[in-house]
């Protein structure tokens, strides 16, 4: 019975490739407007949670997502 020997891998010398990470995106800051999309639940953020990786704050089942804030009326004031 003949056996063959596996080929060895050489690992290569030198530095590790780096992993490019991008900017860490903070999802809710404090006194954002949050609004579930399904039943239409709105929460207020109070405190921030320093997470290190992105979170989110979920409402059946699904990311609540960023109320717009409402348009500004200009009101002209009369003389």
């Amino acid at each position: 019975m003949v056996v063959k020997k596996a080929a060895s891998v050489k690992k290569p010398i030198g530095k590790k490739p780096s992993v490019k990470k991008g900017p860490v995106k903070k999802t809710s800051l404090k006194g954002q407007v949050l609004e579930c999309k399904v039943c239409g639940l709105a929460v207020t953020v109070d405190t921030e949670c320093g997470c290190v990786e992105t979170c989110d704050i979920l409402c059946c089942g699904k990311p609540m997502k960023a109320k717009k804030p409402a348009a500004r009326v200009k009101v002209s004031a009369k003389k």
